[in-house]
């Protein structure tokens, strides 16, 4: 079935209500992105970032805003403190069964997501006064002090919160996901710039249209990879049996299938390998210490052992955090409370060894992937001088909520589709009816 055109979108009056309030609340978002805290000099940050931040975690961090938090805007912290707490609640259930009992119930959801709210808070509270103190000890805070903090902390505070508001009002009454959708207009918004640099380096000659061409085409490779690999999948078959209702009634048997996705893991192993590679280089910049300015150089991009640690790390990551949101344990016990099996497969711990196996043996090439992703764009911008890097995690982001966003939007034309043929039935039945009255 082709999918649907890009002037059907607003045809549908659902789904065009849907996409003018979800554009709404994003330009709301962005406009927002650009009001300065008060009290902070804006060029102190933006020089900073530009000479040495982009490798600590400041700037992995401002990537994820949007640059909010280089120019010191109100909504610096983005949706990041939501989606920390998220994380934090989501790996609890893990460790702690009372969590996890949680998670299994309606109730116990909506008291997590309470919780998940308020944590949201504590955090955001303390990044901002981090921020506050970090601002003044670059020297971009003209009046530093505790009032200059006290206000840092209520109004990025303040900032978050709308955000996490905002962003779920998106999913409510939107189209998409809202968390994921404002990762994705951040990311975005700094694709343009790069390619207008680009063009201008391509004008004065520092760039060869040869390159330029090559480079388009590995990004377009890439593109189409990230793509086949999110939705690529392992079918694992199902039978369930024919079983007796009652009254004579008999449900017939059926055949179905547990999809093991290739990257079930997402974008997160490689969120959190960033997030530890740049600790000696953010450690670094606060200290004077000749032993840890030699580690940090050891763990810049362009070194060895950077490229074979963030290797290790999105690979243990795979793994670990496909771990904790499949549990093969869960799935086996659920088919055998409905009567289903693996055909050659024994139900109970034999089905979930056979799970974990496949689920292990699925996870291999999905690390792979992530790790040749992650570390692609460093060799490839490296070697054409591209003044920009659209790195692995915002591409794997960028093309997962894209394709997030598009399922939704032919799900509602084709459930308008499926309306329509509906109606138009039963007037032709009624229609046929009257004529053999």
């Amino acid at each position: 079935m082709a999918g649907p055109r890009i002037p059907n979108l607003f045809a549908v009056p659902e789904l065009k209500e849907k996409l003018l309030f979800t554009l709404l609340c994003l330009a709301i978002y962005r406009g927002g992105a650009h009001i300065a805290t008060p009290g902070v000099d804006v060029q102190v940050l933006a020089d900073f970032v530009r000479n040495q931040g982009a490798g600590t975690f400041f700037g992995m961090y401002d990537m994820f805003v949007g640059g909010g938090l280089s120019r010191a805007t109100v909504l610096a912290l983005g949706i990041m403190p939501y989606i920390s707490a998220s994380i934090m609640f989501q790996l609890g259930g893990a460790v702690f069964p009372h969590i996890d009992k949680l998670q299994k119930e309606e109730d116990g959801r909506k008291k997590i997501t309470q919780w998940t709210r308020y944590l949201t808070v504590v955090l955001a509270s303390f990044s901002a006064y981090g921020f506050a103190i970090f601002a003044e000890q670059q020297g971009a805070v003209p009046e530093p002090g505790f009032g200059f903090r006290m206000t840092s902390v209520l109004t990025l505070t303040t900032g978050a919160m709308f955000i996490m508001w905002l962003g779920e009002r998106i999913t409510e009454r939107g189209i998409g996901n809202g968390m994921s959708l404002m990762i994705f207009f951040s990311i975005m918004q700094g694709f343009l710039p790069g390619s207008a640099l680009t063009l201008q380096f391509l004008d004065t000659g520092v760039m060869s249209i040869q390159a330029l061409i090559i480079l388009i085409a590995v990004m377009l490779f890439v593109v189409a990879g990230v793509i086949a690999v999110t939705v690529g999948a392992r079918r694992i078959p199902i039978q369930i049996p024919r079983k007796v209702m009652g009254r004579g009634r008999i449900r017939e048997g059926q055949k179905t299938f547990i999809p093991i996705r290739i990257n079930s893991a997402g974008v997160m192993p490689i969120i959190f390998a960033q997030a530890i590679i740049v600790v000696p280089g953010t450690i670094a910049m606060f200290s004077n210490l000749p032993a840890l300015r030699a580690m940090s150089e050891m763990f810049q991009p362009g070194s060895s052992v950077y490229y074979v640690t963030y290797a290790f790390l999105i690979i243990f990551f795979t793994y670990f955090y496909t771990s904790i949101i499949f549990n093969p344990l869960d799935i086996a016990e659920n088919l055998k409370k409905q009567g289903g099996f693996v055909p050659g497969v024994k139900p109970g711990a034999a089905t979930a060894d056979y799970i974990d196996e496949v689920l292990t043996r699925v996870t291999l090439p999905g690390s792979l992937f992530l790790t040749t992703i992650a570390l692609l764009p460093f060799f490839v911008f490296n070697t054409f001088g591209v003044p920009f890097r659209f790195g692995g995690t915002a591409l794997l982001i960028v093309v997962g909520v894209a394709l997030d966003t598009w399922i939704q939007v032919q799900q509602h034309l084709h459930l308008r589709h499926y309306d329509d043929f509906m109606k138009q039935g039963r007037v032709k039945f009624r229609g046929r009816r009257g004529r053999f009255m």
